[in-house]
């Protein structure tokens, strides 16, 4: 019972919308305060069993669970945002805060290595201009530079999603995903890191055969990167690559047609390892354009990739963070010889993640109290997203009973009764 409960206090929208499923689909009478409790509950005791973790694995005392060898071992951070608000309070929000989320997430993969570049030429997905468009816009919140619509444009000529080009079956790169398993936190980097290590010994990532870490161009990643996973093979994911260069080659024309022609010539060479071209040629362009109107805003790294160039218009500022981006990430994005090892380039996978997790901690009127509840119910919602169960498993393996009692307080010595939970959650009275 507390199982279908902490699973619906960590699917629903709300806990309200919990309760009503859960008396429509399992004849469960809760209130939703009470399903939030519950959530909470197992939620921070899972916090508690992840720092466990985390605590054996830097004592060097945390063994390997993987009973197989593990092909290809991939991990992917991302950060995403919730609302928080005020803990200890009156009812209503008091203080909200936006605070953002750090999400790894593990995936077991497997493949093979390739005497030669499997795929050579860049993706269709990457040359469908609707496509392009909608996928800088989520990533880089900004909208096009020109008022021409995509769908005008001569790489655009259907609305509909560009189609697969092959099975999966027949398919010798990207690799194939068999598991995962996600981590969470609120904690900031150096408590963040700890984590995933743990999860990644535990999963036996740190004796694969192939070891890859993806991330963007956020400095955070990349010292999570330094400090724990120094071995693993770094890649910058391509899609913040191209997300980079359609905005550089929008500062640099004055037509959709013509920023499609230049996009297209450059991501193909990032594509194919030719990043110095690019570099040479944006260098090249940001002596044309002169000296950025806010030098201070281009800097080496930027720590946020949504606030990197928001509403950004100055073309000499837009070429300039994207030569910053690319120089720093250079080194991390030779794709031609990560896809012969047979390792992914892009992080689509954890982005998928994030959004899985913001369907149910993000909205504009859900607000966590900070940081007890909001880390909860992230541990919650990463135990659901996981394969390996561990949400079924720690709920029958906890400690306890089926009858509990709560302590007394001074109401319950005054009328002389005591309350009595049976099962967790159903609060009954009994006499003394």
């Amino acid at each position: 019972m507390l199982h279908k409960v902490v699973t619906a206090g960590g699917e629903f929208a709300s806990f309200q919308r919990a309760s009503k499923m859960l008396r429509v689909l399992a004849e469960v009478h809760l209130s939703g305060m009470q399903v939030s409790r519950l959530t909470e509950e197992v939620g921070n005791e899972l916090v508690a069993a992840r720092d466990e973790q985390a605590e054996k694995h830097r004592r060097r005392e945390l063994a390997s669970e993987a009973q197989t060898p593990v092909p290809i071992a991939g991990v992917q951070p991302e950060g995403g945002r919730l609302h928080t608000r005020a803990p200890n309070s009156p009812r209503g929000v008091h203080e909200p805060e936006w605070k953002e989320t750090k999400v790894a997430c593990l995936w077991r993969m497997e493949g093979a290595t390739i005497a030669e570049d499997p795929h050579p030429e860049l993706p269709q997905c990457f040359r469908n201009a609707e496509h392009v468009h909608r996928l800088v816009r989520e990533i880089k919140n900004v909208s096009s530079p020109h008022p021409d619509r995509p769908e005008s444009s001569p790489g655009s000529r259907s609305r509909k999603r560009p189609r697969r080009a092959a099975s999966s079956r027949n398919r010798v790169w990207p690799p194939k995903r068999t598991f995962r398993t996600a981590v969470a936190t609120l904690r900031d980097i150096h408590q963040f890191g700890p984590l995933v290590a743990a999860e990644a010994q535990r999963r036996g990532f740190y004796e694969a055969g192939r070891q890859v870490f993806l991330g963007d161009g956020d400095h955070k990643n990349w010292t999570l990167h330094k400090t724990h996973f120094p071995h693993f093979t770094p890649v910058t994911d391509f899609v913040h690559v191209t997300a980079y260069v359609y905005q550089a080659a929008g500062a640099v024309t004055n037509s959709f047609a013509a920023q499609w022609e230049q996009y297209v010539t450059w991501l193909t060479d990032c594509w194919q390892g030719r990043v110095a071209n690019v570099l040479e040629q944006l260098r090249d362009w940001s002596l044309r354009l002169g000296r950025p109107e806010n030098p201070q805003t281009v800097d080496e790294q930027s720590p946020s990739e949504q606030a990197d160039t928001q509403n950004e218009s100055d073309p000499a500022t837009i070429v300039a963070k994207v030569i910053t981006y690319l120089r720093n990430n250079q080194e991390r994005m030779n794709y031609p010889a990560y896809r012969q090892q047979g390792l992914p380039v892009t992080s689509c996978l954890v982005e998928s993640l994030i959004k899985q997790f913001n369907q149910r901690v993000k909205g504009s009127e859900t607000f966590w109290s900070r940081p007890d509840h909001a880390e909860a119910i992230l541990q919650v919602r990463a135990a659901l997203l996981s394969d390996d169960d561990r949400l079924t498993r720690h709920i029958r393996a906890r400690p306890g009973r089926a009858v509990r009692r709560r302590p007394q307080n001074a109401d319950h010595q005054q009328c002389g009764t005591k309350a009595v939970m049976d099962p967790p959650g159903l609060v009954q009275r009994a006499e003394l």
